[in-house]
């Protein structure tokens, strides 16, 4: 629990608990202390009554009128005085508590916390052996609550403002830390997605600094040898349409001639003497293995190298191929957008364009078992997407790339561009992206 908290919230927990318990501490120090500290302020008042009781008493004692000498005792104490005379029908003194009720100035909750210490004290006024009466020592000890409850206020707020200070102080410092080791996550972030351009910012503390530094060359490193692959791969992509070409050459211009020969014997054969028996029938058997050869030799010769892409264009060259899946397919219902724009892409981007859209829908032809497809090839903003959809069953968990859709994302990869198979809402789509040059028109 306490790692899937944020660094600020590790920081301030610890602070707050911290400043909570000195709070805690401040109160149990207070009620510990407080009560002795009334007691010791108010001994000496407590001995002076015991005193002054002591002097009244022989006052008495030689006095020729006790009860008159009394009386003017009592008319000299002053009124507000903690001690004062108090007669016997009277009854007992009143508690020190007694005079705190009215006190506004205090919480109550405070004074219920402090300990108040019994510190009423009555030393007897005797006549002739006969007590009258008690002087007495009733302290009001409002002036001391409020002292205290001044100095509890003081101490609660110099902790809030330590609080408050070291929550500032912390918030910053954090933020400060957090904010370098932020871009160094989201610089992270964009170099394992492959964007390895937009350097991360190098600052905070030495340790930041120097962590952001080996990102950057991480990143440069890695740039570098994205660079690389790319040009391996496009070298080796440029070879495979080398080795495609002599490979459609050699085809057409050495089996293609061969299968024609033989489909002109065999043509010869039949028209120069009638057939007789078996013999006839092999010769036809003969010449319609020659013209299904010269058919699968034009179907792999299309596929090595479609040389009408360069007649017609890639736009038309889409359309024909799209032509050609609704012959074999008639019963997938197959829909199209194609950008005319794309007759001004440059023709090693156009072979691998038309592959794409090929193997894509030789896939849908042979695995999907769908009802419908759905192409789409659209210029824009100088990018090129391509996606090719249908409803069928989809592919199998683990198994995304065939070995078509490989040498295709291998091409595409060389291109600088992309390529996803994904399934969604009951659809599998192949999605690829490219960017694109368009040929300007000289004349333009």
């Amino acid at each position: 629990m306490w790692h899937r908290l944020s660094f600020r919230t590790q920081l301030f927990l610890p602070l707050g608990a911290s400043f909570l318990v000195a709070l805690i501490l401040a109160g149990i120090l207070l009620q510990i202390f407080a009560t002795g500290q009334l007691a010791d302020e108010n001994e000496p008042a407590r001995r002076s009554t015991r005193t002054i009781a002591a002097a009244l008493n022989n006052a008495l004692r030689v006095s020729d009128n006790p009860q008159r000498t009394l009386e003017a005792f009592v008319q000299s104490l002053d009124s507000s005085s903690d001690i004062q005379f108090r007669a016997v029908e009277a009854g007992p003194a009143p508690s020190p508590k007694d005079g705190l009720r009215n006190l506004q100035a205090v919480p109550k909750w405070f004074i219920n916390l402090l300990t108040i210490p019994d510190m009423d004290a009555a030393s007897p006024v005797v006549i002739d052996g006969r007590p009258v009466g008690n002087i007495v020592f009733v302290p009001d000890l409002s002036a001391d609550l409020f002292e205290k409850w001044i100095g509890f206020v003081a101490l609660i707020g110099l902790v809030v403002a330590l609080m408050l200070l070291t929550g500032i102080i912390a918030y910053v410092f954090a933020g400060t830390a957090l904010r370098p080791l932020q871009y160094l996550g989201e610089g992270l972030t964009r170099i394992r997605r492959g964007d390895y351009a937009k350097p991360i910012p190098v600052g905070g503390p030495t340790e930041i600094r120097q962590s952001c530094e080996e990102a950057n060359a991480l990143a440069a490193t890695l740039a570098q040898l994205s660079e690389d692959n790319r040009e391996l791969l496009h070298r080796l992509v440029s070879l495979q349409d080398d080795e495609r070409r002599d490979l459609a050459r050699e085809l057409h211009d050495e089996l293609g001639p061969l299968l024609f020969s033989i489909r002109a014997g065999a043509i010869s054969l039949i028209e120069a003497s009638p057939p007789i028996g078996n013999l006839g029938n092999s010769v036809e058997d003969v010449l319609q293995s020659v013209e299904a050869l010269q058919q699968t030799n034009r179907r792999i010769l299309d596929r090595l190298r479609p040389l009408y892409i360069e007649r017609l264009g890639l736009e038309a060259s889409v359309q024909t191929l799209l032509r050609n899946f609704r012959k074999q397919a008639p019963h997938i219902d197959l829909t199209a957008t194609i950008d005319p724009g794309l007759n001004a892409i440059d023709a090693p981007l156009a072979q691998t364009v038309y592959r794409v859209i090929q193997e894509g829908l030789t896939n849908v032809l042979r695995h999907a078992k769908a009802s419908h497809a759905d192409v789409r090839a659209i210029v824009a903003d100088a990018t090129l997407a391509i996606e090719i959809s249908d409803d069928g069953g989809g592919f199998p968990e683990g198994n995304v790339f065939g070995r078509g859709l490989t040498g295709m994302h291998e091409r595409v990869r060389a291109l600088s561009g992309s390529l996803s198979l994904l399934r969604a809402d009951g659809r599998t789509y192949v999605r690829c992206r490219l960017p694109v040059e368009i040929r300007r028109n000289p004349s333009a």
